[in-house]
C-alpha cells in the first residue's frame, strides 16, 4: 500500500523546500540515543542531502552503551559528533537545527531550553512543540517509521545503508513488531526490505552481549520485588545504562507479569526502565506522576524511562550500599503510590 495521499503531497513536500532553502542541517539526538533515533537522524540527512544541503551534522550527549547501538553505529559507520552547545548558539539564521525523536529543548537532551528548533520529528507524547516545522504522532510506532514515509514520498531511494538502518530501528522500537506496533510499520519495513541488507541486519540483532550487562540483568532477577503483575528491581550501581532496558524487557517474560519498572544508580543519576502490557496501566503517566517533581520521566502506554539527578539523595551517604537502601525505599514507594498499590509485601 502507497503512503497515506495527504501525507504525499503535504508534510515531506514541505520539508524538502524548507531544507532546500538552507545551508547547514545539524541534527540533536537525544541523550544516550537509542536505535531509533540514530536510524531517524541517519534518514534525515539523507534527505537534506538529496535536497541540496551539503554540510551536516549529527550530534549526541551521553553514551551510546547498548551492544546494539554500539553495532549500528560501527557496522554503518555513523558519523556522529559530541553535542558541543556554541554549535546550537552560534548558528547563522539560514542553518537549520532538528530534534529526531525528542522534541522540547533541555528535555532529554542538552540543548538550552531558550534554543530555537526548526525541524521536529518525533512519536512520542508531548503537550506543546515550538519549531518550524513539526510531525509528531504518537500513534505511530518509530519515529524511523515516519522518515521511512517521508522517503518513499520524495524523489529519493535509500541505500542499503539507510535502508537497514531504518529497518533495524523499526524492528528494535516495537521489539520485532510485537509492542507498539501499527500498519505503518509493517508497510514501512515491506519498503525498506527491498533495499536493506538482510545479513546485516541479522548481525545487528544479535550482537556480543558484555558482562556487565549480564551482571545487571542479573542484579535486577535478584533483587525483583512482585506485587500481583507488578515488578519493581534495582540494580544498584551500574555502568551499562542500557541494561535497565533490556533488564526490563527480560522480565517482562515472568509469568504472570505485565508492568515491570527497573531502577539504578548511573553515574550521577537514578535511571529507570518501564514496560508494561497491562491495558488499565498507562506507563509513561505512571513515570510521570512518580517523578514529574523531582526529575524527568514518562514516555508511551508500553514503555517509558526516566532519570532523575542524585543530588536530592547525595547528602544522605556516600557509601554505594547505604545509598542505593535510601534510593530503592523512596522510589519503590513513589511508585507504588503512583501505581496506586498499597502493600509491597511479594516475591
Amino acid at each position: 500500500m502507497s503512503p497515506d495521499p495527504e501525507l504525499s503531497v503535504s508534510k515531506p513536500r514541505r520539508l524538502w523546500e524548507l531544507l532546500g532553502d538552507s545551508g547547514t542541517l545539524t541534527i540533536v539526538c537525544h541523550d544516550n540515543p537509542d536505535p531509533d533515533c540514530l536510524a531517524s537522524a541517519v534518514g534525515l540527512g539523507t534527505i537534506a542531502a538529496a535536497a541540496g544541503i551539503d554540510e551536516r551534522h549529527i550530534l549526541y550527549s551521553g553514551e551510546i552503551s547498548h551492544q546494539q547501538n554500539r553495532a549500528l553505529v560501527n557496522l554503518l559507520d555513523i558519523e556522529l559528533e559530541p553535542f558541543r552547545p556554541e554549535v546550537v548558539r552560534n548558528r547563522p539564521p539560514e542553518d537549520l537545527l532538528a530534534f529526531v525523536d525528542h522534541s522540547i529543548p533541555g528535555e532529554n537532551n542538552r540543548v538550552p531550553p531558550e534554543t530555537s528548533v526548526d525541524i521536529v520529528i518525533d512519536h512520542h507524547p508531548v503537550d506543546e512543540i515550538s519549531a518550524q516545522f513539526v510531525d509528531n504522532r504518537e500513534a505511530v510506532g518509530a519515529t524511523a517509521t515516519i522518515m521511512t514515509e517521508y522517503i518513499r514520498a520524495l524523489p529519493i531511494e535509500p541505500t542499503p545503508r539507510v535502508a537497514t538502518a531504518l529497518l533495524f530501528a523499526i524492528r528494535r522500537e516495537t521489539l520485532d513488531f510485537l509492542r507498539g506496533v501499527t500498519r505503518n510499520e509493517y508497510e514501512a519495513a515491506a519498503y525498506l526490505h527491498e533495499y536493506s541488507e538482510t545479513k546485516m541486519v541479522r548481525q545487528l540483532s544479535t550482537p556480543a552481549v558484555s558482562s556487565a550487562t549480564v551482571d545487571t540483568i542479573a542484579h535486577a532477577i535478584e533483587n525483583r520485588q512482585v506485587t500481583g503483575s507488578v515488578l519493581i528491581s534495582q540494580v544498584g550501581r551500574t555502568s551499562e545504562r542500557d541494561a535497565l532496558p533490556q533488564a526490563a524487557d527480560y522480565l517482562m517474560t515472568l509469568e504472570g507479569v505485565e508492568t515491570t519498572i527497573v531502577f539504578g544508580l548511573v553515574e550521577n543519576t537514578i535511571q529507570i526502565s518501564a514496560r508494561s502490557t497491562d491495558s488499565r496501566v498507562h506507563i509513561g503517566s505512571v513515570l510521570d506522576s512518580a517523578f514529574d517533581d523531582v526529575g524527568s520521566a514518562g514516555g508511551h502506554r508500553e514503555m517509558a524511562g526516566g532519570t532523575i539527578e542524585l543530588g536530592i539523595f547525595s547528602g544522605y551517604t556516600t557509601d554505594d550500599a547505604q545509598l542505593m537502601g535510601i534510593v530503592d525505599q523512596v522510589i519503590t514507594a513513589r511508585l507504588l503510590n503512583a501505581l496506586n498499590i498499597e502493600d509491597a509485601d511479594g516475591g
